[in-house]
Formats: C-alpha cells, structure tokens, sequence
C-alpha cells in the first residue's frame, strides 16, 4: 500500500473551521519588485503547456531560456487524457518544482458550468488522514490521482539527490488546480521540514469550504493569480458548494495588482469575486493572459 510505502500515518485530521481565512486583512497592492518576483513561476506554468520532447532539457524556447539552469528530471502526459507535467531542481531556490499544463479554456468553462458537476471525497490512499467532510472536483481528483504517486516518487528522489528544503507547485487553469491538490498531497506525503509553496495561474474553484479550511490551515505560502476579468476562476459558481482557498492576486491592469483577503468573500471593487461576479461580465481571453507580460497556453509555447 502507498500508505505503508510512504510511512505516513492515516491519522484522523479534524476539518478546520471552515471559517478560517488568509493572513492579508486587507486589500494590499503589490509593489514592482513583488510582481517582478513572480515572472519565473509564470514561465514554469507556461512551459507546462510544452511538449515534453522539448521540456526534456529545458528547451522550450522562451519560457525555458526566461529560467536558465532550471534541470529536468521527468516529463510525462499525452496532452489527451494526461495533462503533460514535468518535475525538476530549480538550483537558484533549491527547490523541487512540479508543474502540469492546463487545457482549453472554452471547454473549461463549459465543463465547470456544467450542472452535473460532482464532489468527491479525497482518496484516503493518497490524501491519508483528511476528514471525510473535505470534498473536491470529481474530475480534478480522478486527472490528479493519474500522476501522483509517480510525481511523488521523483520529488522525493530529487529531495535526496540535492538537499532540496522545499516543492514548488505551479499550474494555469486546470493545471493550477492539479498544483492546488499537489500542495496538501506533498503536505501529507513529505516530512514537515519540507516547505511547500503553491503559485498557479487562472485557477478555478477546486473544492468545498472544507477542504479550502484544510488548505488554509497546512499552506501558508501560496498565491493564485487572476487576471482582469478572467472568468474561470468563478467556476464552479459557489451556489454549486464550491469555494475558493486563500492567496488572490488580482492583476487589475498591466502592472497594477492587488492581494485580496479571505477564501471567497472578499468585499472589495479590486478582487475577482466583486469585479466578476458572473460569467456575462468576464474576459475569457483574459485566462490567457497577459501575466504581466506573460502569456500562458500552447500556443505560447514559443
């Protein structure tokens, strides 16, 4: 059993109070140099959107030559019923990075607003000890069960073979919420001296207030990035029982954004939640991008 293999004790977690809610108070603007700080993540979620013949050895174009020395150590996916992934070291943070691509944001859209859409337990094999009142997206749970105990298996590997004292997770749009489920996962799944951070791009609504309690409660660095109007980060509507997690940045305009507070809930003009409030109002070109200069999908990969 994975759970034996890992040595990590199914011990009951009690659910968080779903109450719970981010560090940030108060809507915060970022500075320049914040932003800037931002670009190599974007560039790793928009390499993911590679295929993984040209992210073997990182030479992916611009996205791979934006981040030199970044070294890969597995790629994997078929762009089908797989997303593509890639594992790597990233030397200059001493960090395992894990990213997975995401996919076409019209067929996204049209998935998450589906009525039919279904919540699920998390498998306890993978995700051990978690109360049974967390629940996620059917479909991002059974696409993230695909690749995780090999995903986990190199991380740990790499772990060894470089000292590494953290894993990176990062992804746009469906793959920001695989990254999303990745950062409890290795939470679960690593020794607590392994720091976890979690940027992702675009990201829809993954699961209920429970598990975005649970998150909030085991990561405490982590930022999901909005772009203007994008709509797919209101998808799955909360009136379905979904519910974002903490870490919004919401970039207002080119060069101008702000951390918003809270999961959900958020009262201010500045953050997503106020300034899309449905998908009649939203930019669904905006998942796109830019990310402050950077645009994120396969025909991107350049």
């Amino acid at each position: 059993m994975l759970a034996c293999i890992l040595h990590v004790a199914a011990v009951p977690r009690p659910a968080p109070p779903a109450m719970r809610r981010a560090d940030v108070s108060v809507v915060t603007q970022m500075s320049s140099i914040q932003l800037a700080d931002l670009a190599p993540y974007t560039e790793f979620a928009r390499a993911a959107y590679c295929s993984p013949t040209i992210v073997t050895g990182w030479q992916c174009g611009q996205a791979c030559e934006a981040v030199p020395g970044f070294e890969v150590s597995l790629t994997g996916g078929d762009d089908n019923s797989i997303q593509y992934y890639y594992v790597g070291y990233w030397p200059t943070e001493n960090t395992v990075v894990v990213a997975h691509e995401g996919t076409d944001p019209t067929q996204l859209l049209s998935d998450l607003t589906d009525a039919n859409v279904f919540m699920e337990r998390l498998d306890p094999t993978l995700f051990p000890g978690v109360d049974g009142s967390v629940e996620v997206h059917s479909g991002f749970a059974n696409e993230h069960a695909l690749t995780a105990s090999i995903i986990l298996k190199e991380v740990k590997s790499l772990i060894s073979q470089y000292n590494a004292n953290s894993v990176t997770l990062v992804g746009h749009s469906l793959g920001g919420a695989l990254a999303e489920l990745d950062c409890v996962f290795m939470a679960l799944n690593l020794p607590s001296s392994i720091a976890i951070k979690g940027v992702t791009y675009g990201t829809p609504r993954v699961g209920n207030p429970a598990w975005a309690a649970l998150f909030d409660s085991m990561i405490s660095d982590f930022q999901r990035i909005n772009n203007k109007k994008d709509i797919v980060p209101i998808v799955p509507g909360r009136f379905m029982g979904f519910s974002h997690v903490q870490g919004e940045v919401h970039i207002v305009s080119d060069g101008y954004a702000v951390q918003c507070p809270g999961d959900d809930d958020a009262t201010d003009s500045l953050c997503t939640i106020q300034s899309v409030p449905d998908i009649f109002v939203g930019d669904i070109l905006n998942h796109l991008g830019p990310y402050q200069g950077i645009y994120i999908g396969t025909i991107y990969c350049t």
